[in-house]
């Protein structure tokens, strides 16, 4: 099937645009040397872990099921490098984080000494280090160098007990940003951590780099990478998210009502609050095109301006005003952009909305079903399986 015959809602993953991204990637890797990991916290597609598996080293996890997805989905059928950092991890899950991950890092010194002797030889050891060097300037939030942040170690916190424990360290400092962050970090690391570098194996400088973005110094990169690593003798990793499905996918919907208050205002049967919830979080007004194929404009712009909300209780949620040069009335589809990336993997079912499927879309502008989620997602997370369902009342 094509686009405009998919079920709304629904998100489509773009493989085109992914492949794209993960040929530029690929290309660091190559050139550079580095190994490049997929952050699952931003894209957990693993129908295209065959696809991603082609240009790059692997997957990193956030969390326990994270690093068993990455196990079970990249590493074993493809070889592929499996890591994980959390701020905490739970005895439980620590000797299993240590028998499926190649890395294993820890946030803080008391973290690294807790476990270290369950995880010792079973695993690569790092920890995370905090520069305590700034350089958001759009979104404060997602600044782990902030006074009062959880985040990694501080120089005067490293010591000698942390340094004979370990193989390598990690740092993870921006969000959406260009190199010249990047390398300014970097440097400031080396003025502060550089002494430890020839000491150990590697250096993890996590993900945030916009490398796929238009404009992204490439070339750049794979100088610094190349000399961190003649320099200290060492590897170097990346862990990007975005960079590996930025506009590598949409998020279809169908308009269910228009409703007049001040201005007209379409009811959709996708919600940010639901589908979308960086909109709220960060926030952000997501790229809309129509049906024709036609860009919506800013409020005002184009001959009829509209407010996009979703179908929930929530006042809120609003996704965003725009303006489009045709009416818009029930059953047109709006398609919001740049949705492969923190949404599935951040959806959820508040007010019983249900999850859109999910489809790819190849090459050639065929579409595929992947996944569909019915009424069973919703019931299984909110009680037991032992309770009376609704096919016995």
């Amino acid at each position: 099937m094509k686009l405009s015959e998919v079920k709304t809602p629904c998100y489509v993953i773009d493989e085109g645009a992914l492949i794209h991204n993960l040929e530029i990637l690929g290309r660091v890797e190559r050139e550079s040397g580095a190994h490049i990991l997929l952050a699952q916290k931003c894209f957990s597609g693993f129908d295209e872990y065959p696809i991603i598996a082609k240009y790059i080293s692997g997957t990193t996890a956030s969390g326990i099921f994270e690093a068993r997805l990455g196990a079970e989905k990249m590493a074993a059928p493809f070889g592929k490098e499996n890591h994980v950092f959390a701020p905490a991890y739970k005895d439980g899950d620590a000797a299993e984080l240590a028998r499926i991950c190649d890395h294993m890092i820890f946030n803080s010194k008391a973290q690294l000494m807790h476990h270290y002797s369950s995880v010792k030889g079973k695993t690569s050891i790092g920890v995370r280090i905090n520069p305590m060097f700034s350089t958001q300037k759009e979104h404060p939030m997602y600044d782990p160098c902030v006074e009062g942040s959880r985040f990694g170690i501080r120089r005067e916190d490293f010591d000698d007990e942390i340094l004979e424990r370990i193989d390598g360290i990690h740092f993870h400092t921006m969000c959406e940003q260009r190199f010249d962050d990047l390398e300014a970090t970097v440097k400031e690391v080396e003025k502060q951590f550089g002494e430890f570098l020839p000491k150990l194996k590697w250096l993890n400088m996590g993900g945030g780099q916009h490398i796929t973005s238009e404009g992204y110094n490439v070339d750049g990169l794979i100088a610094l990478i190349k000399r961190l690593r003649e320099t200290y003798d060492i590897e170097v990793y990346l862990e990007p998210g975005e960079a590996v499905a930025i506009d590598a996918g949409v998020l279809v919907s169908e308009v269910l009502d228009v409703v007049e208050n001040g201005m007209k205002i379409l009811v959709m049967d996708a919600s940010a609050a639901c589908h979308m919830p960086d909109v709220l979080e960060v926030p952000y007004t997501p790229r809309v095109t129509d049906a024709d194929e036609k860009g919506a404009g800013e409020p005002g712009e184009k001959k009829l301006t509209y407010r996009l909300a979703g179908n929930t209780c929530l006042a809120g949620d609003v996704i965003g005003d725009y303006s489009f040069d045709t009416e818009k009335k029930p059953g047109d589809r709006l398609y919001f952009h740049d949705m492969a990336i923190y949404s599935f993997v951040k959806n959820n079912t508040f007010n019983g909305i249900p999850l859109p499927s999910i489809y790819a879309m190849d090459e050639s502008g065929d579409c595929r079903l992947l996944k569909e989620f019915g009424y069973e997602d919703f019931e299984c997370r909110l009680g037991s399986e032992n309770h009376k369902t609704s096919e016995s009342l």
